[in-house]
């Protein structure tokens, strides 16, 4: 620690220079080195930098570069990363030794160090914040297990035949890996339930081939299910880790080890997985990047695409982005020429994509008058029909739940909680408490009532409110006085319900919230899913329905048409080819003609010019300031902006008097926006601001 940042800190986590007083009994100093730069666990902007302590003597053999260490800070112990050892300190008084290594294994690589550094500075972030999602916590028991001894056959040979010789570019792509070199590839894969995952592990394959290791990240564990299974296959058996959260603290950690010790040098898994420690790593993947469960939920926020570009960019290592659908973020950086495209030829494409008919056509309105008002269409019908004479058919529901919002059937306005809070704050004692005649209670005013919104959670079930959970039986309409209700929209479950009614012979299942299926038989089904849900079929689905297309294209988001493409080729890939597939929504519409044409290319290009023209990422760096109104204004005041930055705002964002406001920049000006930001979230903090605004980089929902 310096002294220049002694007005930093707490008085007691600096101390005078040493005296001779003070020297007696202090521990001797290690003969080499004897100088320890520690990060502190300490969520304090404005103490984000490493601080100097003594390394005893009696540590001098374990205290090395990336263990963990329990150090003195501001009186208190805390935990910490030794990041290095030095000859010297910048500090001028006596250092303050080392309390204990806590453990001799080096968890923290210089790579993921660096890593973390750049990310926080990215996303104007801390880097003890980075390092907690990048180091899980230690199971003591899982590491100090001795290590398994594998005795792995030798690897089979290649396949003659690969999924990427369906790609112009698929072969040089894999050519590259194997030498050693760093292609960086944006993928628009192939209509396919399994061909992704077969594709990615003959690219991880090419790079274990040249002697480098691999890191993979999918959205959740049904996709790292089947990532596992066919890396299994094309890699061999002990030649790879999965790493999800369902496995439990000890077994994650003990399938990290293996990953740090350079037991394997593969990787597949969820966000987490973007900070594995494979060493020598030359590939970096990510499998559907435009999924929000790319995002990181704790500070600084950080996605995962961002993480691995930047890890591709300071290791030299290969990247690949797929999917079916493309992001505009994927598009600007082909349009920038960091990356390449890979893409099938059109040909190709038409002999494996579904067959797309829009149940808005004005043919086959003309042919079905209340089609316009019917939730399910005799398109749709008949698809289903038709799909369960060869196979399950597929049916995608955009809400969860049995009917997730509720109206009064006569004036339509939506349905209300009008009981009063659960709790309210402690009142003053009652003057007329314990007196023979007690003053009643008064109802509750119309401001002081709940007003959630009520659902239902079965068809004979009473309404409840979705925000204080309560029942509402008594329930009438605010306006007309109606009791009657009528559903708005309609969710997984209830669709089921009906579909399960109008074919009574066959098997209904349900894949959402509840539970997610990874998988179901080639045999008659009707498999209702929520979008993400959808379970891949042995053979393919014989046909598929994508309900409420209005649903997805009316949300109010910046991305809601890019998501619903997303979400509709996601589950279009898990036909059989010229499988039917029916989509309600207008035909005219971009989003549906990008899934008729099977065109994400051109509809991500056509995004990605369209939020140039508006000033919208990723054509800029965006960031959003979101807290109390007073603190947000007195931020947006003080916080010192480059020079090209644009505030927008603030605004209210809900009735508890929280507002956001959002600032602007160029793409080149991000990295100077993101250090402003941190440094006057590092004053609020020292000067300890009791209003916290959160401060997130570039963020998915603008809107």
């Amino acid at each position: 620690m310096t002294d220049s940042d002694d007005a930093l800190l707490p008085l007691d986590a600096v101390r005078p220079p040493a005296s001779s007083k003070d020297t007696k009994g202090a521990p001797a100093p290690a003969p080499e080195r004897p100088v320890a730069r520690v990060v502190v666990d300490s969520p304090l902007p404005h103490l984000d930098r490493p601080f100097d302590y003594l390394v005893p003597d009696s540590m001098h053999e374990t205290a090395e570069p990336g263990v963990r260490v329990r150090v003195r800070f501001a009186g208190k112990l805390v935990d910490g990363f030794l990041l290095e050892r030095a000859d010297e300190s910048e500090h001028d008084g006596r250092l303050t030794p080392l309390e204990r290594v806590v453990s001799p294994e080096r968890v923290l690589t210089p790579e993921i160090a660096g890593l973390a550094r750049a990310v926080a500075d990215r996303y104007a972030g801390t880097l003890t914040d980075v390092l907690r999602l990048a180091v899980p916590p230690r199971h003591a028991k899982a590491e100090s297990e001795e290590p398994a001894k594998q005795d792995l056959p030798p690897a089979e040979p290649s396949q003659t035949e690969s999924a990427w010789d369906a790609y112009p570019t698929g072969p040089s792509f894999l050519g590259a890996l194997r030498d050693g070199r760093a292609p960086r590839a944006v993928w628009s894969a192939l209509p396919g339930a399994r061909g992704w995952a077969g594709a990615t592990a003959e690219a991880v394959r090419a790079t274990l081939d040249g002697g480098r290791g691999a890191v993979v990240v999918v959205p959740d564990g049904k996709d790292v299910a089947l990532a596992d299974g066919e890396f299994a296959r094309v890699l061999g058996p002990g030649r790879h880790v999965a790493l999800t959260a369902d496995l439990g603290p000890a077994e994650r950690y003990r399938r990290w080890l293996k990953v740090l010790r350079g037991q394997v040098r593969a990787v597949v898994g969820t966000r987490a997985a973007m900070f594995a420690p494979v060493a020598d790593l030359g590939l970096v993947a990510i499998w559907d990047d435009g999924d929000d469960l790319h995002a990181e939920r704790l500070a600084p926020y950080p996605h995962a695409r961002e993480v691995l570009g930047l890890r591709a960019h300071r290791s030299g290592a290969a990247m690949l982005i797929g999917g079916y659908a493309r992001t505009a973020e994927a598009t600007q950086l082909v349009a920038s020429g960091w990356a390449r495209p890979i893409v099938a030829a059109r040909t190709t494409i038409r002999g494996l994509a579904p067959r797309v008919r829009p149940a808005g056509e004005d043919a086959e309105l003309a042919k079905d008058q209340a089609a316009r008002q019917a939730r399910l269409p005799s398109l749709a019908w008949r698809a289903l029909r038709h799909g369960l004479e060869s196979g399950p058919v597929l049916v995608q529901v955009p809400r969860r739940g049995y009917l997730p919002a509720l109206a009064c059937r006569h004036c339509r306005v939506p349905a209300r909680c009008a009981l009063p809070p659960t709790r309210r704050a402690a009142l003053p004692p009652d003057p007329h408490a314990g007196t023979a005649f007690p003053i009643p209670e008064a109802p509750a005013e119309p401001g002081h009532l709940c007003h959630g919104p009520l659902a239902l959670r079965g068809g004979h079930a009473a309404p409840y409110c979705r925000w204080c959970g309560r029942v509402d039986a008594d329930w009438r309409c605010s306006s007309c006085g109606s009791p009657r209700l009528r559903a708005v929209v309609t969710g997984a479950r209830r669709t089921a319900e009906e579909l399960g009614r109008a074919f009574p012979s066959v098997q209904v299942r349900t894949s959402g919230r509840d539970g997610v299926l990874a998988t179901v038989p080639a045999t008659r089904a009707l498999v209702v899913a929520t979008p993400g849900a959808e379970p891949v079929a042995e053979g393919g689905y014989a046909a598929a329905v994508l309900l409420d297309g209005w649903a997805l294209l009316g949300r109010a988001d910046l991305r809601a048409a890019e998501e619903a493409v997303r979400r509709w080729m996601n589950a279009a890939a898990l036909l059989r080819p010229a499988a039917e597939l029916v989509v309600l929504g207008d035909a005219a519409l971009p989003a549906v003609q990008a899934l008729l044409r099977w065109d994400p290319v051109t509809h991500a290009e056509r995004e990605l010019g369209d939020r140039a023209e508006l000033g919208f990422p990723p054509a800029v760096r965006m960031a959003t300031l979101t807290g109390a109104a007073s603190a947000v204004r007195q931020m947006v005041d003080e916080v010192r902006l480059p020079p090209d930055a644009e505030v927008l705002g603030p605004v209210p964002v809900d009735e508890a008097g929280q507002e956001r406001a959002m600032i602007r920049v160029p793409r080149s000006g991000g990295a100077a926006l993101a250090a402003a930001l941190k440094g006057a979230s590092g004053v609020r903090a020292a000067r300890k601001t009791p209003d916290v605004v959160k401060v997130s980089v570039d963020p998915l929902d603008l809107i």
